[in-house]
């Protein structure tokens, strides 16, 4: 009889004498912890993320907007809160100087960005010189139609007024200045009304800095806390009042963490799930191969309590080391990964990662709750077999599957398709939405109906290795009878085609589209464009480039982002949106495929926008539509223009009326021109013709589509190793079948041959299959987010197929190999 204090003892002595049983296992399990670990670390890293103040570092107290727009999506107990961070800098009301006056020193804040004839520049106002610590190194503080100049610049900023003077372009247009004095710090100083004035936005600050009033006790976090509360009481809800960390008004940083809490949160879900999904197949499938030890325990006596318990600890014995391993890399991944968002420029330089014991204990929990669920489904079976059957059942494979496991099958089989119809329904938004869910749903249909399904690739696929002589026939009649295997090492291949299919190919359609669509939008002959980090194009290119002979058009034209609200009830949010600002008349450089109104009718208080934002948005032709600004302010400007090529040139498109004072730097980086002269070369930009732009225009795109890459590589990578390590055990597991075939007169080349002819009709059958979920996906979500059918580069399609077909010939031969070589593997 079976004794129940032994239950332990077997589980430790089923891993110390059986370790490459459970090799598989413990690489699943480490790679799993891993990849959690790292989504954790940058999820956290999202939220937590901060910064020590610098600019307002010496200001105790900052009085500030609200950086973020809040809106409330649903009603009663359905009710949300949304809540989106601005995409530029929201501005507090210049009135609230007044209320602030008695509490001790308000001084208003605002920058912005100048030109001269040797650059740009950041201006401010010379009142912030009392918490920044700038200092004259000669000369007085700036007056009216005064500036003082500091760096490089005090000695390079003079373009042709005399020793003492500047020509500036501002915001409010191209100045002369008096150089009234120079400092050490780089920059332009104006009084703090003469700021307020060229800043394009009289009646807003950036922000108030309150200073201690002279004599009043500045040391300690109490004097700031008490002139903090007073200020609050001063101000209301009318604005925010920043002490400590807080006092960073940082869009870079706000925008950061967006990055990082998508990656860690959004990918870091999917990630999890497909992590958790390949391990339990591992586990599960190393459970399967024992199935005759469990059957001999059930023989000699083992009730089902003791069977599961033996694995449980089995699990219990693994998990914890791998575990603990698997935080390793994990840590490595998640540093790599921050790191380059910081070379693209997502991430600010001064923001590190300091992650806490959360995100590696979440990771081995994972770990560990994966192990013993799925060991815990994969012993059900043999737990409950009657101790008389658990033998017979053990020595070959059941024929079918449960009634249970096709009911969900076919249910998720059928989510898939109505999530794959909800997709291509025309909504930007449920496109968005509904694809991963297409991918998952798929997915679990494969891992649910995985037998079925192999029994079909098998019949099917296996027709043309019998044409391959005894070998491929013996693979096509092997993998057929032994369909269970066949799904096991299915699985993680269909899981690595379909992921980095869908993310690959969506960026490549969307690339190509926007291609197209600024290929055939752009009327413009010449474009000018404003180097990076000038600030952009003097206020005048427009008017300069109008004036020089074979020019009929001149179009300066900037880009920003506003936000939209779409969708109603629970399903509300909003979409940020990119939009193009015109200073003139676009007709003459863009055909933006007008469908409806005309371009010519835009003027301030109207907008045009694309078809698709305004089917999302419920607005019309003739209608009004809310749009939040790049400062956060609400407007609803008159639709006067729909169009249709939104993708490639914003899908909203402004006047620059509307967005003087609502922008940092209201320059326009673009001069679309329609005609040619030698002399806009001389108008402070690159000139590039209609080709040129467009491969600037590429690049752009190309960086921007790293992300997608970097997560394919993730997912792909993650799921190819594990149909690696699923092949090298099931492959290991069948030393004695290949054993037997060299007993029975078969060449050491022969078996290696219907290795070989197995690895080739997973590789392609899992290939099949990932491209169909994956076209599935793309072919709806492509005509909702482009209007066009998916981009599938032949070479990089023809990449993903060598490489699936490689990995199963080389997880196959090479483990194959090994077990020839074993004594007795080789004996005829």
């Amino acid at each position: 009889m079976f004794r129940p204090s032994r239950t332990n003892g077997l589980a430790r002595a089923a891993v110390r004498f059986r370790p490459a049983a459970f090799a598989g296992t413990f690489l699943a399990l480490l790679m799993t912890v891993a990849i959690v670990c790292a989504c954790g670390i940058l999820l956290e890293g999202g939220l937590r993320a901060s910064v020590p103040p610098t600019r307002y570092a010496d200001a105790p107290v900052v009085i500030a907007a609200d950086q973020r727009i809040r809106m409330t999506a649903g009603r009663g107990e359905d009710a949300e809160e949304l809540s989106v961070p601005v995409p530029d800098l929201a501005r507090v009301d210049a009135a609230l100087l007044g209320a602030l006056a008695p509490l001790g020193r308000a001084v208003p804040d605002v920058s912005f960005p100048v030109r001269s004839g040797a650059g740009a520049l950041t201006a401010y106002g010379w009142g912030s010189t009392a918490f920044t610590g700038a200092r004259l190194t000669a000369g007085r503080a700036p007056g009216p139609g005064e500036v003082v100049l500091g760096g490089a610049a005090s000695a390079r900023a003079d373009t042709g007024g005399g020793p003492e003077r500047v020509a500036l372009d501002t915001p409010a247009g191209k100045r002369e200045f008096r150089v009234s004095g120079r400092t050490d710090a780089p920059g332009a100083w104006f009084s703090d009304d003469q700021a307020r004035t060229l800043s394009g936005h009289p009646l807003a600050l950036d922000a108030i800095a309150l200073l201690p009033a002279p004599g009043a006790d500045r040391a300690g976090s109490g004097a700031a806390t008490a002139l903090a509360d007073r200020a609050r009481a001063a101000v209301g809800d009318r604005a925010r009042v920043l002490t400590g960390d807080a006092r960073v008004l940082d869009a870079p940083l706000a925008s950061a963490r967006e990055v990082l809490i998508g990656l860690g949160g959004s990918f870091g879900g999917v990630a999890t799930l497909v992590a958790v999904f390949t391990a339990t197949g591992s586990v599960a499938l190393c459970v399967g191969q024992r199935s005759r030890e469990y059957a001999l325990l059930r023989a000699v006596g083992a009730t089902p309590r003791q069977i599961r318990r033996s694995i449980a600890t089995e699990a219990l014995l693994v998990a914890p080391l791998a575990g603990a391993l698997g935080c390793v890399p994990g840590v490595f991944l998640a540093e790599w990964w921050f790191g380059a968002l910081q070379e693209k420029g997502a991430v600010p330089a001064a923001l590190t990662l300091r992650p806490s014991w959360i995100p590696f204990a979440a990771a081995v929990a994972v770990g560990l709750g994966t192990a013993l669920l799925a060991g815990r489904c994969a012993a059900r079976r043999p737990a409950k077999t009657r101790p008389g059957a658990a033998l017979a059942e053990a020595a070959v494979e059941r024929p079918g599957q449960g009634r249970i496991r096709t009911s969900f099958g076919i249910a998720a089989l059928a989510g898939g398709f109505a999530c794959a119809g909800l997709a291509g329904g025309g909504s930007v938004t449920a496109a968005a939405t509904a694809g991963p869910g297409v991918v998952m749903l798929f997915m679990l249909a494969v891992a649910l109906l995985g037998p079925l399904i192999a029994r079909a690739c098998a019949a099917v696929l296996g027709l043309p290795l019998r044409a391959a002589g005894p070998a491929g026939s013996l693979a096509a009649a092997n993998s057929r009878t032994n369909a269970r295997r066949l799904a096991s090492a299915l699985t993680p291949i269909v899981l690595a085609v379909a992921f980095s299919s869908t993310l690959v190919f969506l960026q490549t359609s969307t690339d190509r589209a926007t291609g197209h669509q600024q290929s055939a939008g752009l009327l413009a002959d010449r474009i000018v464009t404003a180097p990076a980090g000038s600030g952009g194009l003097p206020s005048d290119a427009a008017a300069r480039a109008a004036a020089l002979p074979g020019v009929t058009a001149a179009v300066p034209v900037g880009h920003t982002t506003v936000l939209v609200p779409t969708g109603s009830g629970s399903g509300a949010e909003l979409r940020s949106a990119p939009a193009q600002v015109t200073g003139g008349d676009l007709t003459p450089v863009q055909d933006l495929a007008v469908r409806g109104g005309s371009l010519a009718a835009l003027r301030p208080g109207t907008v045009a926008v694309d078809q698709g934002l305004a089917e999302a948005a419920g607005a019309r032709l003739g209608g009004r539509i809310t749009l939040r600004l790049p400062d956060g302010v609400r407007v609803t400007p008159e639709i006067v223009a729909v169009y249709g090529r939104g993708l490639g040139f914003g899908e909203v498109t402004l006047p620059a009326a509307d967005l003087a004072g609502h922008r940092t730097s209201s320059a326009a980086t673009e001069l679309l021109v329609r005609g040619s002269s030698p002399g806009l070369a001389e108008l402070g930009g690159a000139v590039s013709d209609k080709s040129g732009w467009a491969t600037a225009q590429g690049l752009d795109r190309r960086l921007g589509a790293w992300a997608n890459t970097v997560m394919a590589a993730v997912l792909g990578g993650f799921a190819a190793l594990a149909a690696a390590n699923t092949l090298t055990m099931t492959v290991l597991d069948r030393r004695r079948e290949l054993t037997l075939l060299r007993l029975v007169g078969s060449t050491r080349r022969q078996v290696l041959r219907m290795i070989r002819w197995e690895a080739l009709l997973i590789g392609g059958a899992g290939l099949v299959l990932g491209t169909a979920i994956a076209a599935a996906t793309l072919i709806p979500m492509a005509k909702a987010l482009t209007g066009e059918a998916p981009y599938v580069p032949p070479l990089v399609y023809g990449s993903f197929a060598v490489g699936a077909l490689a990995l199963t010939l080389l997880a196959t031969s090479l483990p194959a190999r090994h077990a020839l070589r074993r004594p007795g593997g080789s004996t005829p």
